[in-house]
Parts: C-alpha cells; sequence; structure tokens
C-alpha cells in the first residue's frame, strides 16, 4: 500500500508538472519583478565633471545616477515578450529541474501523505478528522522539500536566467550540470540554499492542497451535490488550488529571490537570509510585493492541482487491483 502510493504520486506530479510548466516559469519572472541589482549608493562612483567650475557659477549638478524602476508588466505580456525575445522554447527552460523536482519532491510528500492518511484514518467510520489530514500535510511536505531543494534551486535559476544580461547568464545546459555547478562554484551547501523557506513552503501547500482536496471532496459527495467522479475531483481541485495559492505565496516570492541571488567571493549577497529578504522586499516595494505573482501563481496551482488530482484518481483506478 505505502509503494503504491509513492507510484500514484509521482505519476500525477510529474504529468501536472509538465503540463503547467510555463505558467510556472512566467510566476518566477514576475516574483522577480522589481528586484534591485543595483549596487548601494555608496559604492556607486560620484560623478564629477570634467573640469573647474567658477566658484562664482551658481550651478549645482547631481552626484549620483538614479536609475528608473522597471515598468510592472502582467503574465501575459510576460508571456509574450519571453517567446519574442527568447523564442518559444523559452517557455520551456529548466523543464529537466521540474521534472526531476517532481520526481523527488512531490513523489515523497504525495506518497508519505497516503502512508499517514491510511495510518491515521479511523477504521471504523472510515474518516480522518481536518486535523489530521493538515498534519500529515504538514510532515510529508517537509520531508518532500528536504529531499527537493536541488532540484527546486536548479528549477528557479534555470527559469529565472533569461530575464538577465547575457553577460551575467548562468548557461545552464540541463538541471545535472546546474548541480555540478553549482557545487563547484559555491560548495555543495549552495544546492541547500532556501532550504528553510522550501520546507515552510511546501508544509503549507502540502497540508493547504492535500487537506482541502480531501475534505472539499468528502463535503460534496457527503451533500450529495456531485458522485464521485471526475465533476467532484475536478471541484475539489480547484478549492484546493486556491487554498494552497493564498497560503504559499508570500514565502514562494522570497524563496524565489533568496534561490536565484548571485553569489561571489568577497562581495556581500543582496540578502543575508529569508528574514533579510522579507524587510528588504517589503522597505522597498511595499508589503503587496509578498504577493507578485500571485495571479500567475493561481494560474499555475488550479491547473497543476487539477491535473495533479484528476490524474491521481485515475492512476489509482488503474493500479486498485495491485
Amino acid at each position: 500500500m505505502g509503494l503504491k502510493g509513492f507510484v500514484e504520486g509521482g505519476v500525477a506530479s510529474v504529468i501536472a508538472g509538465a503540463s503547467t510548466h510555463p505558467l510556472d516559469l512566467i510566476k518566477v519572472r514576475m516574483q522577480l519583478q522589481g528586484e534591485s541589482h543595483i549596487p548601494n549608493l555608496s559604492s556607486v562612483q560620484s560623478c564629477r565633471p570634467p573640469f573647474s567650475l567658477s566658484s562664482t557659477a551658481n550651478i549645482s549638478l547631481p552626484t549620483t545616477l538614479e536609475a528608473p524602476p522597471p515598468p510592472r508588466v502582467g503574465p501575459l505580456s510576460i508571456g509574450v515578450r519571453i517567446i519574442q525575445t527568447e523564442g518559444a522554447a523559452a517557455l520551456f527552460s529548466g523543464i529537466s529541474a521540474t521534472l526531476l523536482r517532481q520526481t523527488l519532491y512531490s513523489t515523497t510528500r504525495m506518497g508519505l501523505y497516503d502512508v499517514l492518511k491510511h495510518k491515521w484514518t479511523d477504521p471504523d467510520t472510515n474518516s480522518m478528522p481536518l486535523v489530521s489530514k493538515i498534519g500529515a500535510g504538514l510532515i510529508s511536505g517537509a520531508v518532500g522539500a528536504a529531499v527537493g531543494n536541488p532540484a527546486d534551486v536548479a528549477m528557479v535559476r534555470m527559469q529565472a536566467d533569461g530575464r538577465l544580461p547575457i553577460e551575467n547568464r548562468r548557461n545552464y545546459k540541463s538541471v545535472v550540470d546546474a548541480l555540478s555547478q553549482m557545487s563547484k562554484q559555491e560548495g555543495v551547501a549552495s544546492l541547500w540554499r532556501g532550504s528553510s523557506l522550501t520546507v515552510n513552503r511546501a508544509m503549507i501547500v502540502t497540508a493547504s492542497q492535500l487537506a482541502s482536496y480531501d475534505q472539499a471532496k468528502e463535503m460534496i459527495l457527503e451533500k450529495g451535490l456531485l458522485s464521485d467522479g471526475i465533476g467532484t475531483h475536478v471541484a475539489a481541485s480547484f478549492v484546493a488550488g486556491f487554498v494552497a495559492s493564498v497560503a504559499s505565496n508570500p514565502i514562494d516570492v522570497i524563496k524565489t529571490r533568496v534561490m536565484n541571488m548571485k553569489v561571489e567571493p568577497g562581495v556581500e549577497p543582496p540578502y543575508k537570509g529569508a528574514l533579510d529578504c522579507a524587510v528588504k522586499t517589503v522597505k522597498a516595494e511595499g508589503p503587496m510585493a509578498l504577493y507578485k505573482g500571485f495571479i500567475p501563481t493561481i494560474s499555475r496551482q488550479g491547473p497543476f492541482t487539477v491535473v495533479l488530482f484528476v490524474t491521481l484518481e485515475q492512476v489509482r483506478k488503474l493500479l486498485k487491483d495491485f
């Protein structure tokens, strides 16, 4: 029973991840909008006139250069821009990392949740309290995130690479190349950069997504609104996708920025950690910056969740006799 749950969850997750990858890439690009890569003003050379002016001349010149903030654009505009500047294939940048991430992270969390669900379900009533579902989601999400963090870091970097100037791009050829270069250039520990955020996000996503799906499905069946079929699975999936998006977006924004930051020897990194990133983001861009990319998040989370659970239910039927 335990192994079967891992297989079912893994197959469904890989299919869902691959089919919604372009939406995830657009979400990452939106979450990085407004992030400043300009050095501190103290490190910027002052602009000095090439000649001396008379002391009697009352002329004031700016001492620093200020770059105008980049324009904010929506998900559709970002998608069109990616296709125009990088080609349609760029929408699938980092797909190898996504597949590896789903294989490691989602297979683990889905399988472990299924194990805990069967273990904690009351055999007499064949039901599981909502609190227990949330607990199972928190545990399975944390374990899955710890296993899949290296692939998560590689995926974020590969998805974000196209927005960087050509000379600053990492140009990873594949997820294997990304993990190899990161280990050589930044140390093995870099593979777990932002792991605390990944774990926190995964706990929230898994608890809200899986628990709300099971709860919504049970309520629909108990009230007799729909029969146990695709209609019920789709309706419960939309509920799960919305709840997971609202709960996880702020952590997802911070996770994306921490994972994507470029760390160079002898240079202070843009963020000292998750809390520092959150504080700097809110100070520079306002509290709603934590919900950047929410439209593509829910646009991706909705279809992802629907494909995930509809596929999962179908795979369960196929493997029912095994």
